[in-house]
């Protein structure tokens, strides 16, 4: 038997006395009447579980994830604010039905379907790849910080929680024995001692010492997790609000953030894969998206562009496993001016060709295999760098000849510097910048810049509803922007 849910009310399906209904007042083609077509289409059956035949009837899933992804795409974030809006202004009145939960309804819904809005964001993708907005042929790659719900007024170091706990210990046992003298001495008197008022600040005390020892335990879990064998520095902070956020360098200032990962196609800046991490760089995170774009398309892109905080072997040899052509930056690099002479010559300016496993330096001296296996070294013939005018500024020259010592993973850098030298590949990884760092900028000018969730798993669910939200919106627009909006509506009713 289906769960009896709340009803819309006879005003929104009824018209008025007057000669028109309200949302006629709404031009033909506003946005709120595409939301409601494409947010229709949404599968809540997954959640509609959750609820329960006894007690108030609820408000539906879908009308919920309706409201709150209409409300992010025109930044309102709030509950509390989505709530007022809901009342106020038509076009959210039309996507709540005129039927819009109380705020805690809403931000408790948020709360408690986090994973949801995993599924929310693959079915942005799916409807826009119907719609043929998605190609894969060139996919980017990029990160990015958002504040965590919480501040740096909000943690503690690891030496201050320590502090703190053994503060607190050493005030409960003074207020023990307190408490056990004020008893003696009442019974003494009136036979019928209880000391209350000591031992209601011995509760207070007693539940931040609790609360200090979780906060403390998460820190060095997850020290240990990351630094593992290693002593916890007494500098390392922990934040009392949200313990899985961390510190990261966001604009130039450390504060508590998450760092958000998005995959973007080059067609029409679709978000194809997204995922929030805890690393404040993002070197091992390529794979993820990988992962995670496969998972969402069902497809492999033909090209994945990245900046150089990808870098890394492993990186390079996900992308090769997958059949990818990858393009990955190698750094600022140093400026080939040989001439300066206040300026080394870095290692990373030899170039290497592959088909001959050698190494040139600047000066165009060949460095040959001379020691292979787990550890390489490369070296030119003996005394053939002594007459080099820029053998003193040469990092590689330490002794009469130029040498390089490296492994495969150096190797495999090594190759990907060189690809990246190519007129070519410099062409393919410059679009790279009018492909996915434009979608950063979106999200943020949209007005989301800080979570409202607290927790890494929450919180990946709100970046996940962020991202589907970007998606519909892109979605919207292209319906919009094309001839016969109201034909391609149905066409987008029958491919959902």
């Amino acid at each position: 038997m289906p769960v009896p849910f709340k009803k819309d009310p006879t005003e929104f399906n009824q018209r008025k006395l007057m000669a028109e209904d309200v949302f006629d007042l709404l031009d033909k083609d506003d946005d709120c009447f595409i939301y409601e077509d494409i947010l229709n289409s949404i599968d809540t059956k997954e959640i509609e579980k959750k609820f329960s035949m006894i007690g108030q009837h609820a408000y539906h899933p879908r009308l919920i994830t309706a409201i709150l992804i209409y409300s992010y795409s025109q930044g309102v974030f709030s509950s509390r604010k989505i709530e007022k809006r809901c009342k106020k202004d038509l076009s959210f009145m039309y996507i709540s039905h005129r039927n819009c939960p109380n705020f805690r309804v809403l931000s408790d819904f948020r709360k408690d379907n986090w994973g949801f809005f995993v599924e929310c964001f693959k079915a942005s993708v799916k409807i826009a790849a119907s719609l043929g907005m998605v190609s894969l042929g060139h996919v980017g790659i990029d990160g990015s910080k958002f504040h965590a719900n919480t501040s740096k007024h909000k943690a503690a170091s690891y030496s201050h929680l320590n502090a703190n706990e053994d503060k607190l210990k050493h005030e409960i046992e003074e207020l023990l024995k307190r408490a056990e003298n004020t008893d003696d001495a009442e019974d003494k008197i009136y036979h019928n001692g209880n000391g209350y008022s000591i031992p209601d600040d011995l509760k207070i005390k007693e539940k931040r010492l609790e609360k200090i020892k979780k906060i403390k335990k998460e820190l060095e879990e997850r020290e240990q997790k990351e630094n593992p064998g290693k002593k916890i520095d007494s500098k390392k902070q922990i934040s009392y609000a949200d313990t899985d956020a961390k510190i990261m360098k966001s604009r130039g200032n450390f504060e508590y953030c998450y760092n958000g990962q998005i995959s973007v196609d080059s067609k029409n800046q679709i978000i194809v894969g997204q995922h929030l991490t805890q690393n404040a760089n993002d070197k091992n995170e390529l794979i993820k998206a990988i992962d995670e774009i496969e998972k969402n398309t069902e497809k492999t892109p033909e090209k994945i562009s990245a900046d150089s905080g990808y870098r890394s072997s492993d990186n390079i040899l996900a992308l090769e496993g997958s059949k990818i052509d990858g393009y990955i930056a190698t750094g600022k690099g140093e400026k080939d001016n040989l001439q300066d002479t206040d300026k080394k010559i870095s290692k990373s300016q030899f170039s290497y060709d592959s088909s001959k496993d050698i190494f040139i330096c600047p000066a165009g001296v060949v460095l040959k295999l001379k020691l292979s296996g787990k550890n390489k070294v490369y070296k030119a013939e003996e005394m053939v760098c002594g007459g080099c005018s820029f053998k003193n500024k040469c990092s590689a020259s330490k002794g009469s000849t130029a040498t390089i010592y490296t492994d495969e993973s150096g190797i495999i850098l090594a190759v990907m510097a060189e690809k990246m030298k190519k007129d070519s590949s410099k062409e393919i990884y410059a679009k790279r910048k009018v492909i996915v760092e434009p979608v950063v900028g979106q999200i943020k000018t949209g007005g989301f810049r800080r979570f409202s969730l607290r927790g890494f798993e929450k919180a990946g669910g709100e970046f996940s509803l962020v991202c589907a939200v970007l998606n519909f919106k892109k979605i919207v627009n292209t319906i919009k922007d094309q001839a016969g909006c109201s034909k391609k509506r149905e066409l987008l009713l029958q491919a959902t």
